[in-house]
Formats: C-alpha cells, sequence, structure tokens
C-alpha cells in the first residue's frame, strides 16, 4: 500500500510544478494579448494569483519567462522507416497534434503571434523549426535533404497551421486533420520528391 502511495505521489505534479505551469499559462495569454513590451510580471503575477516575486523566483527575469512561454516541442516523431508516399501524412498529423491540443490560446498561437512583432520570438521559431523538422525527417531523407527540405516544409505547415487556428478560415478550421492531410500532402510530396 506503501508503495502504491509513494507511485501516486510521483504522479501528482508538486505544489511547485503547479505554480510553474500557472505563471506560464498566465504569461501566454498576457503575451499573447499584449505582447511582450506590453506585458508585466506584476499583471502575469496577478493572473497566476502569485506574489510578483515568485515569478522572478521561478523565472528570473521577464527574458527567461518569455523564453520559457516559447518553449514549443513540435512531437515530430523520427519518420525512419517511413515510406515516401505517407511521410506527407505522417508529417502533416504529427505538425498538427499539438495545435490541436493548444486550443486555449497556449504556446503554439503564442509562438506564431509574437513571432510576427518580436525578433527574439522569431529567432527562436525558426531554430526550433529547423531543429525539430531535420531531426524528424534526417533519418528518412538522409542529414543533407532533411536539411534542405525543412524550411520549405515548415513554410508550409505554418501557413496552414496560421490559417487552421489563427485565422480560422473556412473551410480548412473545420476539415478533420486527416482530410486536411490528404489535401496538404501532394504539395508536401513535390518538396520531398525535389531533387
Amino acid at each position: 500500500m506503501e508503495r502504491l502511495v509513494a507511485v501516486a505521489q510521483q504522479l501528482m505534479p508538486t505544489r511547485s510544478q503547479r505554480t510553474r505551469e500557472a505563471i506560464l499559462r498566465a504569461a501566454r495569454m498576457h503575451f499573447a494579448a499584449d505582447g511582450y513590451q506590453r506585458s508585466t510580471i506584476r499583471a502575469i503575477a496577478a493572473t497566476a494569483s502569485i506574489d510578483p516575486s515568485m515569478v522572478m523566483r521561478y523565472f528570473g527575469s521577464k527574458e527567461q519567462l518569455f523564453d520559457a512561454a516559447l518553449d514549443v516541442d513540435l512531437g515530430l516523431p523520427d519518420l525512419t522507416g517511413t515510406p515516401m508516399e505517407r511521410l506527407p501524412q505522417e508529417l502533416i498529423t504529427h505538425f498538427l497534434a499539438p495545435w490541436e491540443d493548444d486550443l486555449d490560446e497556449g504556446s503554439m498561437r503564442l509562438l506564431l503571434r509574437c513571432a510576427a512583432t518580436n525578433e527574439r520570438a522569431a529567432e527562436h521559431l525558426r531554430r526550433m523549426l529547423h531543429e525539430q523538422f531535420t531531426s524528424s525527417l534526417r533519418g528518412a531523407l538522409g542529414p543533407e535533404r532533411a536539411d534542405a527540405c525543412s524550411g520549405v516544409l515548415a513554410a508550409q505547415l505554418l501557413g496552414v497551421a496560421f490559417t487552421r487556428y489563427v485565422l480560422r478560415l473556412r473551410p480548412i478550421a473545420d476539415l478533420p486533420v486527416a482530410a486536411l492531410a490528404d489535401l496538404v500532402a501532394p504539395s508536401l510530396r513535390t518538396v520531398l520528391a525535389a531533387e
């Protein structure tokens, strides 16, 4: 019984983790709504229902908090062994998954919005997309081809994400992910097949 309690306690987020997540949620909300310059530690702390000194304790500075709020793992898997004809659908489906789970205006939308107006966010987005796309595709395409394709693929998929999740343009916003993947796959296939 004690062992089960110990395991359950390990699985439950600690108070510290909950506080950190509350700060990040509040920061993402403020950065997305007000931008980096106009967002204040005091306002973020008020939204998270904590003292402003706690924000500094957890993150050190507004810049470090901003970086943490922008830290996004796209969840792109290693696509080694994926047949070339299935590669576009797999890439689209995995790329859109975190956006589908990010319906509360979280880090994915924040990253897109902030990258449009903040050079620090834009650089973060460029680096993250290049690293994660290249890493995901390296085993399927080889390192040089993955490196060459990652920017064009990221541009296409960011366009889809912006249209679907920020602009909410119909019918793209209303399509099931699988149907959207089938529509977008031919253009990705062209990039993947280009020499």
